[in-house]
């Protein structure tokens, strides 16, 4: 068993994106500019804008973070938006998820201009995404087809169960993993709460993506000899063990699951650091104008 380490390879792609940010100042050209939209004090949002504001300084892009309460009106939202399209020095931008509950979610996504949506949530990247044009591809599915890519795992002709089919992961990485790509050519199987034969299906797979958001879901019992297992779960869940009174759980019961395996991430350490450096690729690409001129 191998556990794909996701922080060392976050560390390796943040190396690369510092020197090619390095040679774009050296030549005289736009330092990339990322800004963050944070909407009331949820933990987790706080947490994960934090890591992004953190992880820009270390590549040397510039970064903005704006702060609303959560009784913001949807109106003065979509306003930031717009300006955020029209300023011409931020290359992209996020609106941390979930928003409050007086807030229309899709409606906000779709407002962001698409050729800034560096989260790959509005329909027309989540569109060329599905018939593989160039586009912003959403942040954790894009790191877990780095981490594949950088460990070599071999998926085509592979059978891959996809467990969930969120809009953020279950179902565009089920779609990078069908295209005609290196990581992809898999079959891929989408399993989800109606699913009548989910533990058959994943017994048939070589390879595992957990996005179910259900702690320790995945069994033993439910992996064959041999897997491939991502597990993109990162459920809260209290604990006596730590200072902070919770740790974050993955969507697969590590300890039987990894001896099965030959290869598995971990939680943490595994996909998460990947989605931050995926974030910050797609800045790059949206400050260079490489996919939408």
């Amino acid at each position: 068993m191998q556990l794909i380490d996701g922080k060392a390879i976050s560390d390796q792609v943040k190396q690369e994106i510092a020197q090619e940010v390095a040679a774009i100042k050296a030549a005289g050209g736009k330092i990339p500019h990322l800004a963050a939209i944070l909407v009331g004090h949820d933990g987790g949002s706080e947490t994960y804008v934090a890591h992004k504001v953190k992880a820009c300084e270390q590549v040397g892009f510039n970064s903005t973070l704006v702060r609303f309460e959560d009784t913001i009106t949807e109106a003065e939202l979509l306003q930031k938006v717009d300006e955020l399209n029209n300023d011409p020095d931020i290359d992209g931008f996020i609106v941390q998820l979930p928003l409050p509950k007086h807030i229309n979610e899709q409606k906000v996504i779709e407002a962001i201009d698409y050729r800034k949506d560096v989260d790959g949530f509005h329909p027309i990247n989540v569109g060329r995404m599905s018939i593989g044009l160039p586009c912003f591809v959403s942040a954790t599915p894009a790191g877990i087809m780095e981490l594949l890519k950088r460990y070599n795992i071999d998926t085509k002709g592979k059978h891959c169960v996809v467990l969930g089919r969120s809009n953020i992961v279950g179902k565009p990485v089920a779609n990078l993993m069908m295209q005609k790509t290196n990581p992809g050519n898999a079959t891929v199987t989408v399993c989800h709460s109606y699913s009548a034969d989910l533990k058959e299906q994943c017994l048939k797979a070589d390879i595992i993506i957990a996005a179910l958001g259900v702690p320790e879901f995945l069994k033993g019992e439910m992996v064959k000899e041999g897997a491939v297992v991502i597990d993109v779960g990162t459920t809260r869940v209290p604990s006596t063990q730590t200072k902070s009174g919770f740790k974050l759980t993955g969507d697969v019961k590590f300890d039987e699951v990894a001896p099965k395996c030959s290869y598995i991430t971990p939680v943490p350490g595994g996909v998460g650091p990947m989605t931050i450096v995926s974030l910050l690729k797609n800045t790059l690409l949206a400050g260079k104008k490489e996919i939408y001129k």
